[in-house]
């Protein structure tokens, strides 16, 4: 502790400090902080399974967030079954579906940028006998219909691709994509990672046509602790861990009531929000950035096809690591990519399958602008950004001669 300590106090006092990294992990609405503070103050703290009048005010917490995110979704509250986190989600529809899965078919078809909380489980699951198929993409990331459409066949079990990748912000025609292998066969399940989609872009589960959806409370500036697997009536689906009842029949234990309620109110928030300020600010750190700096690669595609607050940028002649350290030091909190990578310093499989060679991936640097940003805090990064590039490429073994 006292290294981390030592790491903390190196950073001196900056003009600024601007978080870049909801990524991985960030801030929350104050609407929504305060619901989480009102359910562990007032009604939301007992167990919604018991049976006396805190554990019914905590029943109807629950219920009342079901229904706001329900009309969000355009889902029944009955289709949503809520984790502690988009995981958690993501693993409850991919393993619980091939435990219910009473027929012979045992192929299971992903994209090549899928979250790993998509591709660990699905890979897991070849030890009971599924084939794992990847879909490639293209060089923005957008999924190849045509290779899915070949795939998918009445071997398929189950589908999974995600809306908005956490990544590269890549948006997918999802709808495309589902009618595409409902068309092949109805009797495929699929599922999406909605985790980076909701409050980005419009969502109409019932419209869409999907069977499974997951979402993350963290990924619209609610508390962490709360995910939610929107399950389509009439899907079998069994629960994958065990344990005492509670309201959700698909995960035992004790919800985080305070979480739920504040991520209800949190894509609530989100849901509401004019998108038009993040995109101004998304376009404006991409314009400054590339055109301040040499040598960068944007990661993902330009325009409507982007979520509207997705930066990734690969910087040449940079580890991506250092960068982020450079930027730390500046008060500019960013990261070399998601969570699930960036802390086994493992290029990004995402980037490798848009086609960046290792040192390209290598070199990214993932950045998020969200709704507590400004414009004052853009130029503060595209001040620093090409001083601590510069200042790196100065040091670098690798940099270009």
């Amino acid at each position: 502790m006292r290294s981390v300590r030592g790491l903390i106090d190196l950073h001196r006092e900056t003009e600024r400090e601007v978080y870049l990294d909801s990524e991985n992990s960030g801030l929350v609405f104050p609407e929504a902080l305060e619901e989480l503070l009102r359910a562990y103050r007032t009604a939301g703290y007992g167990n919604p399974s018991i049976t006396h009048k805190v554990g019914w005010e905590s029943y109807e917490a629950v219920y009342q967030a079901s229904e706001g995110l329900s009309r969000i979704l355009n889902a029944s509250p009955v289709e949503l079954a809520y984790t502690h986190g988009a995981t958690e989600a993501n693993n409850l529809a991919i393993l619980g579906s091939a435990k219910a899965n009473k027929t012979s078919r045992r192929k299971i078809i992903t994209s090549s940028i899928e979250h790993l909380s998509v591709i660990f489980p699905a890979e897991r699951l070849q030890e009971r006998g599924y084939r794992i198929v990847k879909i490639p993409v293209d060089q923005d990331g957008f999924v190849d219909r045509d290779q899915l459409e070949m795939e998918a066949d009445d071997n398929t079990f189950l589908v999974s691709i995600g809306a908005v990748n956490h990544e590269i912000g890549v948006i997918q025609d999802l709808r495309e994509l589902a009618e595409t292998v409902k068309d092949r066969d109805p009797f495929i399940l699929f599922h999406t990672d909605m985790a980076d989609a909701l409050g980005r872009i419009r969502i109409n589960l019932k419209e869409l046509n999907v069977d499974l959806a997951s979402f993350s409370s963290h990924k619209v500036y609610g508390p962490k602790g709360a995910g939610l697997l929107y399950v389509k009536e009439g899907v079998n689906l069994e629960p994958v861990i065990h344990g005492q009842l509670s309201s959700q029949r698909l995960w035992p234990g004790v919800e985080n009531i305070p979480s739920i309620v504040g991520f209800a109110k949190a894509a609530e928030a989100m849901e509401n929000l004019d998108k038009t300020k993040l995109i101004k600010l998304r376009d404006k750190l991409i314009e400054g950035i590339t055109s301040r700096v040499e040598d960068v690669i944007l990661n993902g595609p330009r325009g409507s096809g982007r979520a509207p607050d997705n930066v990734n940028i690969s910087f040449l002649y940079v580890e991506g690591e250092a960068l982020v350290v450079e930027l730390s030091m500046r008060g500019i909190y960013a990261s070399s990519g998601s969570a699930c990578t960036s802390r086994i310093l493992q290029p990004s499989h995402v980037l490798l399958a848009i086609g960046r060679r290792y040192e390209e991936a290598h070199g990214s640097l993932l950045m998020k602008v969200t709704p507590f940003h400004d414009e004052e805090d853009v130029d503060y990064v595209l001040r620093h950004v090409p001083e601590g590039v510069a200042r790196l490429r100065s040091l670098s073994p690798i940099r270009r001669v």
